[in-house]
């Protein structure tokens, strides 16, 4: 027998435009709560977490917490041994949170806040002799960690501290027959991670090596009836992978291959009317992972009532000019 196709259905009475007061109100209040369960709960991502709130508040021309407050805080989440920064106080550094700080710092224009040399030290430290990264002194090796080193090194302007053939090397050898990318060799390709590893070589000016119509062709059929996308076949749309998918596809010249309307038309169905935010699916609870998502892909999507986003950095395309950053694209 064959797979039922697994997709939503959209009710007729979704938001057809995008309610920015109650994104502001929504992600405001979230940013507020320190002592909530949700807050407790959450503290081991809790850098993470300010990045997706700031930068989707940047997106949408707010900017409602004090300044100072957040890069003293990210002052004090650099390991003063090792370089690397954590997602919260009396946590470990790793590179995912070393990456949401550097670009948290970028926003407000204020690097030269921690450690940069640190920072150096500590994303270097984490390469393998066959080019892969590490996420943190432990050891767990995922292509993730590979877009954070070159992200990070690249957005503070220390790229050539790392081998970038060997690390390139190790991300062409997780290149599957689809022309996908997985965490490792020979696993599976995902959407976001395809992203990682595209906006890796986009940093690095080796696009050249993806089988470009083949990924494309991959990522396009992320589509389902409802315009939503998933991040690999037989699974629920979710407003992440309209991120994951859409800026692999703009760094791949391809975001004309997508049905953009339906997607739009998606992205807006998950804003919650009550609450603000935007949920991975109509009717689910809305959060900040998911609320920078959808804002970044209306970005793509050319809605100019948002910010240009930066599709290999997500992050509004007037910091990366700022920063002098120039990145491969694929016409």
């Amino acid at each position: 027998m064959g797979s039922i196709l697994k997709d939503v259905e959209l009710k007729e009475n979704i938001p057809t435009t995008v309610i920015f007061s109650k994104h502001i109100e929504f992600l405001t209040d979230y940013g507020q709560q320190k002592e909530s369960y949700e807050a407790v709960m959450t503290d081991y991502l809790r850098m993470s977490g300010m990045y997706w709130c700031l930068t989707a508040l940047e997106l949408i021309n707010t900017s409602p917490f004090p300044k100072n407050d957040i890069v003293e805080f990210i002052k004090s989440c650099q390991d003063t041994e090792s370089g690397g920064i954590s997602a919260s106080n009396d946590h470990d550094p790793h590179l995912l949170y070393t990456l949401s700080a550097v670009q948290i710092l970028c926003l407000y224009d204020s690097l030269d806040a921690i450690d940069l040399e640190g920072v150096t030290r500590y994303v270097a430290s984490l390469q393998n002799p066959d080019g892969s990264f590490a996420g943190d002194k432990w050891g767990e090796i995922d292509t993730r960690f590979s877009f954070c080193a070159v992200a990070t090194l690249s957005l503070i302007k220390k790229l050539d501290v790392i081998n970038i053939d060997k690390a390139v090397e190790f991300v062409k050898s997780c290149m599957n027959f689809d022309g996908g990318f997985g965490s490792r060799p020979q696993s599976e390709s995902h959407a976001g991670l395809i992203y990682c590893c595209v906006a890796f070589l986009s940093i690095t000016g080796k696009l050249d090596i993806v089988n470009q119509d083949n990924l494309a062709w991959w990522l396009c059929e992320r589509q389902l009836p409802s315009g939503g996308l998933n991040g690999r076949p037989e699974k629920l749309p979710d407003v992440c992978y309209s991120w994951w998918v859409l800026s692999s596809l703009a760094m791949l010249g391809r975001l004309h291959w997508i049905d953009r309307n339906a997607l739009k038309k998606y992205i807006l169905a998950c804003q919650d009317i009550e609450t603000g935010g935007f949920a991975d699916r109509p009717g689910d609870m809305p959060d900040p992972y998911h609320t920078l998502f959808g804002l970044a892909a209306l970005s793509l999507l050319g809605l100019e009532s948002i910010e240009k986003v930066n599709a290999a950095f997500c992050m509004p395309q007037s910091v990366i000019d700022k920063l002098q950053i120039h990145i491969q694209m694929l016409q």
